[in-house]
């Protein structure tokens, strides 16, 4: 079990990568470099879900009048929730996010 100190310095470690990866495709990045850190690793799999959920709604705009509101809405959904994940990995937090969370919990890298 790690102590205190040893979680607090994989966070610090691990910041940069897990604020990066709500950034569209940089969670890819943090899934490379960053694969060791539970912190980093945590985020970089939400915002890989994330962004698998972006390019759906970026095909799905491709449909006249339905998928416009789909795209709108989708995109201005994903913003608020990137910024939502930028600021609790900003604070060395892992709160989760409704839906996102439960389906990266799924994912095995």
């Amino acid at each position: 079990m790690p102590t205190a100190e040893e979680k607090e310095q994989e966070i610090q470690e691990g910041k940069f990568f897990a604020i990066i990866s709500y950034v569209s495709f940089l969670c890819i990045i943090t899934l490379i470099l960053k694969k060791d850190n539970k912190f980093a690793l945590w985020h970089a799999k939400q915002g890989l879900v994330l962004f698998v959920m972006e390019v759906a709604a970026f095909i799905l705009s491709i449909i006249p009048f339905l998928g416009w509101l789909i795209g709108i809405f989708g995109y201005a959904l994903f913003l608020l929730v990137s910024l939502w994940g930028i600021i609790q990995a900003a604070q060395g937090l892992t709160n989760p996010i409704p839906v996102l969370t439960e389906i990266s919990d799924k994912v095995i890298l």
